[in-house]
């Protein structure tokens, strides 16, 4: 239309400014079409049509993408049934509130934990460590008031009140340990008293469960417990730097409850694996916990890719990978690193240090920005030992979205993304952190072309109203 005008233009001066009227017009109606269309189907009508209709035409062809692995159909349908859409999980590396947590607050002044993701764990606290019994021992009593006190002072008297009443309360010790220790040496000796108080109960529990319901409900609550403390004790020997014996604290656990794989305690394992960089050692445990059957996670998905993306990233260039094309190990670490982006988009960016850390809140929402968090939070640096591994996912990362375009919609290899990640995200992650959300839709080129387009139509029009003669004279030109 501007070179149709640019023609005429040797016509008449109001000739010319309706032409460039019109062609303002037409390129406004063009591009109020292109943006409703982008937000209705979240692509730009002008790419689809050249894509589908006239790249065919002058010899184009549409690379389909990679066909889904033979599991991906059932592990979809196993994820649908037993992952529900935003269900809240407990964060299986959440940090210690008065040895890390309490810390950061005291040096910066900000509060890394909501209140929602504290009062989840309030609930949580009340959930395993109390039951129905708790009425026949004074000091259970009292600790299961402590855990519905919302002041931290006063969660900590009420524990020290425990003690006076029973030296071998187990609970209180837990409590002292996560919030009034200020150091992980402190916490850890808090959690070894904890831990001989709560073996001694648990045996008496176990002598005596069969008796009675009650009975039966005060065991499981001794063995929350008991569980608790010697996971906890596990992380301190991990903070401590005594990451061999943390190993093998983690491994005694897995095997003597087996049942309670919900904890996710394999997740604690890998990352002190990782540490020891006893690969072999994690690739077994990944043979056993990613399994179709099992819910995935991001530090299950994101290390199997590791793994695969540690054989080849040492040699990896993009400049020859397209020369030469991919090899059969580098294609296995780039769809490694499709499916860990398709289960959760947000950790690349903070892998890749594209966007800030904050510490990790205590419960995740997975495949949200929160478990991104908590999850480069732990393993950045696993990512970066490895030499070529960043780069190898900086390269790749992007393709995923490329093979979904719409990801609420229709996955790939998982169900499709949830679409309520956004709001529990906020209400897990600290205020002043800016929450990831996916899908984040970018502008089009096409959108911003025929913006830029009505614009200069419009202040050519304006031009031509303006100073007619002078326009004419610069179009003859």
């Amino acid at each position: 239309l501007l070179t149709v005008t640019m023609f005429l233009s040797t016509l008449t001066p109001k000739f010319y400014f309706a032409l460039t009227v019109t062609s303002s017009f037409i390129s406004g109606l063009i591009f109020v079409f292109e943006w409703w269309h982008f937000r209705k189907y979240g692509t730009s009508f002008i790419e689809q049509v050249s894509v589908s209709h006239l790249r065919p035409l002058i010899g184009g062809a549409e690379s389909s993408p990679p066909a889904p692995a033979a599991f991906s159909a059932g592990e979809n349908e196993t994820s649908r049934q037993n992952m529900p859409e935003c269900k809240v999980w407990r964060n299986p590396l959440n940090l210690f509130r008065g040895a890390e947590y309490s810390r950061y607050m005291w040096v910066t002044g900000k509060e890394p934990l909501t209140y929602y993701d504290m009062n989840l764990s309030a609930q949580d606290h009340q959930t395993f460590f109390t039951c129905d019994t708790d009425a026949l021992r004074p000091s259970d009593t009292v600790m299961q008031k402590a855990w519905r006190e919302r002041n931290p002072q006063a969660r900590i008297k009420a524990a020290y009140q425990a003690l006076e009443l029973n030296n071998d309360c187990a609970t209180a010790y837990v409590l002292l340990a996560e919030e009034e220790a200020t150091t992980i040496v402190d916490a850890e000796k808090y959690f070894k008293q904890a831990l001989k108080a709560g073996e001694m109960i648990y045996r008496k529990s176990q002598n005596c469960h069969s008796q009675s319901p009650q009975h039966e409900a005060q065991l499981r609550r001794d063995t929350n417990v008991l569980v608790y403390v010697k996971r906890r004790l596990a992380m301190c020997a991990r903070k401590l730097g005594r990451i061999r014996e943390a190993v093998k604290m983690m491994r005694d656990l897995m095997k003597e409850f087996p049942l309670l794989s919900m904890l996710n305690i394999h997740e604690n394992l890998l990352e002190a694996l990782l540490e020891l960089q006893a690969y072999a050692d994690v690739q077994a445990v990944l043979a056993k916990y990613d399994d179709i059957s099992l819910p995935k996670s991001a530090a299950i998905c994101y290390t199997a890719a590791l793994l695969k993306a540690r054989a080849v990233s040492e040699r990896f260039s993009p400049e020859t990978a397209s020369k030469r094309g991919l090899s059969t190990a580098e294609i296995n670490a780039v769809e490694a690193i499709h499916r860990a982006v398709e289960f959760n988009p947000h950790v690349p960016k903070y892998l890749l240090e594209m966007k800030s850390l904050v510490l990790p809140p205590e419960h995740i929402l997975k495949r949200g920005d929160s478990e991104a968090v908590a999850y480069a939070f732990f393993h950045l640096q696993h990512w970066k030992r490895i030499e070529g591994a960043l780069n190898l996912l900086h390269c790749t990362w992007e393709g995923t979205f490329r093979m979904i375009p719409y990801p609420l919609e229709k996955g790939h290899l998982f169900y499709p993304y949830p679409s309520c990640t956004e709001t529990a995200d906020r209400e897990l992650l600290p205020t002043f952190h800016e929450v990831s959300v996916y899908p984040q839709k970018e502008l089009p080129f096409f959108i911003h072309f025929t913006a830029g387009l009505c614009s200069f139509s419009a202040m050519l029009a304006l031009l031509t109203h303006q100073f007619p003669e002078l326009m004419v004279i610069f179009a003859k030109a």
